[in-house]
């Protein structure tokens, strides 16, 4: 039950404290530090870790869902974006709160100085897993569209958000089709040398070897896909 815009027992009043009401039950190991994995040394010296008031399972009593991030991967021109955003649709419509972290929209901003290096696709699909870390302590479900081609680099993003929220989906459209598509003319640009290090012409993509689903989208059109992709999170309860 919701009152004064909190919920009952879980968000503590103005003037209490960590100590005082249910708040302190449903802190648990949330407020007094980061879990075990994301106990990383800061490069600056002197940062000690600000234990928040406000638990894991107290966000999820408040928003009815516990945090995941799905992560589709594969080509570009696969439908990664078009399923993203379709699900987030479908999710909204269903009384869920979700948000799409886009690769191409990530690098118009916060990834706006890096490029296509090793080192900078690296770097690329660290800070979104960061994002995405982030935005699931906030109790959200991300849908993270990004060709993440590398699978170490997707390991990472794994070990960053926490595998028990990290679900790995494989669009795995094949490359031909996805070219027949171009929807942005980037593989006219890889064919005629105008892009170098392009994923899937120049540059290998290593596909997934054991996603927690594959979407195929030259068999699968768009709407079925979010289907699947919410009955997963309902028979996984994520949702409910």
């Amino acid at each position: 039950m919701l009152i004064d815009g909190r919920t009952q027992g879980l968000v503590p009043a103005e003037g209490e404290t960590a100590g005082q009401g249910e708040i302190a039950k449903n802190a648990g190991t949330d407020a007094a530090g980061p879990p075990a994995a994301r106990k990383n040394e800061a490069l600056t010296p002197n940062i000690s870790w600000h234990p928040g008031l406000v638990s894991s399972d107290a966000r999820q009593a408040i928003l009815r869902q516990r945090p995941a991030t799905i992560w589709l991967t594969g080509l570009s021109g696969a439908g990664k974006s078009t399923i993203a955003s379709a699900l987030e649709r479908d999710l909204l419509r269903q009384g869920q709160s979700c948000y799409v972290l886009d690769g191409d929209n990530l690098r118009h901003h916060l990834n706006r100085d890096l490029r296509f290096t090793a080192a900078d696709r690296h770097e690329n699909i660290r800070r979104a897993a960061e994002v995405a870390y982030l935005m699931n302590e906030a109790g959200l479900i991300v849908i993270a569209a990004l060709i993440s081609p590398f699978s170490a680099d997707r390991k990472m993003a794994a070990d960053i958000i926490g595998k028990e929220r990290f679900i790995e989906v494989y669009v795995s459209t094949s490359t031909g089709v996805c070219e027949a598509r171009d929807p942005k003319g980037l593989y006219k640009k890889a064919r005629t040398g105008e892009i170098r290090e392009f994923t899937g012409i120049s540059s290998p993509y290593e596909a997934p070897q054991a996603p927690a689903m594959e979407l195929n989208t030259e068999s699968v059109p768009v709407d079925a896909a979010s289907a699947k992709l919410c009955q997963y999170l309902k028979e996984h309860s994520f949702v409910r």
